[in-house]
């Protein structure tokens, strides 16, 4: 693939990867405008947020690393797929037999005793996600984003329609339960109408071995990760309370959805055009200096906009009685305000084909955050400091995370501060002029409305004026997806 083919190919499918992130998050925030402040409680939010955890960590064994090992390898046939399509499958079921046998141990530890058969239901999006594992695989390998697109709109308006009925008919966190399987379901359908690929009865022994050498890497970073992620939840729903619980997710949420969306279209992207040009180094490193620049340009002042107008977004949108939450919501908006640095950095040695380093990075880095994170929790005994210990290791792991591409790539640390520091200048900026402005409206919604147009056109204008080249790449991109849809 030349140059110019390998542009156009990354164009459209960052284009697509936005839009998917993009109304997976406008449909999933509609859905819990819906349901949270009107239909269901915090504990029933609360609940689910600790059945997630076993799903998640489930769902990483599932993947495995596979996933990434076959968009990453320079070379993969109909024989591999089928391989990593029994592993996972395998994988998938055997966690599943396992979470159905002790679901009532899960609900009897947490005073939850309705909990074991949601549990044991929801699980079931592990086996069904095993299909998907090696669909999604082959089309980021090909760069056709515009079917996870198709998989993924399709599969949030139905599901959260299904949702929305089922929570109206008073069906309690059984109608959470059944919004998530739907999606999984209708994501796996959708995606198997798109891709024509069927696994086939072959396994090659020493194919999987081959991937497995550098999957298991990626496999026990995954879990360390994700079960870093899942601490504080289980945590918070045992040492405090369920109620506790479901305001830190929903504090989370809302950020974590806007960081995914913008950053989570950018990185995968990246992988797979990384992983085809991984040879030319200098490339490599014009690739991951521009996906930090942009995905750290969109989200950055999306964090600070939604941290400065916290306290009025929650009390329309979820009501008064979630207003315990913002303090939550604000001190995620800085973790995910930091989320481009990580990633960019462990996708570019994830498509350098440098999974030992990504698992030691991982190590060093849940070694510090879990002993933050217990000293909280059990010490301090304080919910908002748990939450506080996630910002401080974040900041920590920038440093972490970005140290060793200045050896893989030649991408220092103190290149990247230099690429990220207009981002976050400007982003204080048009952030303190939002607040300033936003302080003399007393209504709520105009509120909202004023700092969000302050905080666009200052943060818009100033990038305008300086030039930046996050800026007018983004002007780029735009105008280059859209005159190919011309021609």
């Amino acid at each position: 693939m030349n140059d110019a083919t390998l542009r156009s190919n990354t164009v459209n499918s960052l284009v697509w990867k936005l839009f998917e992130r993009g109304g997976n998050a406008i449909v999933q925030l509609i859905v819990q405008i819906i349901m949270a402040p009107r239909l269901l409680a915090p504990e029933e939010f609360g609940a689910l947020a600790i059945m997630l955890v076993f799903v998640n960590l489930g769902s990483m064994f599932v993947i495995s690393g596979f996933n990434t090992a076959l968009v990453q390898s320079p070379e993969v046939d109909e024989g591999d797929c089928s391989t990593v399509f029994w592993i996972s499958l395998a994988i998938a079921s055997i966690l599943y037999i396992t979470i159905f046998l002790f679901a009532p141990f899960v609900a009897s530890f947490y005073g939850l005793n309705s909990l074991t058969w949601p549990l044991r239901v929801l699980t079931l999006v592990l086996v069904i996600g095993a299909y998907n594992t090696v669909q999604v695989a082959i089309v980021q390998r090909r760069l056709q984003f515009r079917k996870v697109f198709n998989a993924t709109i399709v599969s949030v308006v139905l599901s959260g329609g299904i949702g929305v009925a089922a929570a109206v008919l008073n069906a309690g966190l059984w109608a959470l339960v059944i919004q998530q399987l739907c999606y999984s379901l209708c994501n796996c359908v959708v995606m198997a109408f798109q891709v024509k690929w069927r696994p086939g009865f072959v396994f090659k022994p020493d194919r999987a071995r081959q991937l497995f050498s550098f999957s298991w890497k990626l496999l026990v970073s995954g879990i360390l990760d994700q079960g870093y992620q899942s601490l504080s939840d289980l945590i918070i729903g045992k040492q405090f309370s369920a109620s506790s619980l479901g305001l830190v997710s929903q504090g989370k949420k809302y950020p974590q959805a806007v960081g995914n969306m913008l950053d989570g279209a950018i990185q995968p992207v990246m992988l797979s055009a990384v992983s085809r040009v991984q040879a030319d180094i200098p490339y490599v490193k014009r690739l991951v200096r521009r996906a930090l620049k942009t995905s750290t340009f969109l989200i950055v002042p999306s964090m600070t906009l939604f941290a400065a107008a916290a306290e009025p977004i929650v009390g329309i949108l979820l009501g008064r009685k979630w207003l315990s939450c913002v303090p939550f919501l604000q001190m995620y908006c800085f973790i995910y305000a930091l989320l481009p640095i990580h990633t960019t950095n462990l996708q570019a040695l994830n498509g350098m084909g440098r999974s030992d380093l990504f698992l030691k990075l991982e190590l060093i880095k849940k070694a510090y955050g879990i002993f933050f994170i217990l000293f909280a929790a059990f010490v301090l005994k304080d919910v908002y400091l748990m939450v506080a210990m996630y910002m401080i290791t974040g900041v920590i792991s920038t440093f972490v995370n970005a140290y060793p591409n200045k050896r893989v790539i030649g991408y220092s640390y103190s290149e990247q501060l230099r690429d990220i520091a207009p981002a976050f200048a400007i982003s204080a900026i048009a952030g303190g002029l939002a607040l300033f402005c936003g302080s003399y409206i007393v209504s709520p919604g105009l509120q909202i409305l004023v700092e969000t147009a302050v905080m666009t056109i200052a943060y818009l204008g100033i990038a305008g004026i300086f030039k930046l080249e996050a800026f007018e790449y983004l002007i780029t991109t735009i105008r280059d997806f859209f005159g190919a849809k011309r021609r």
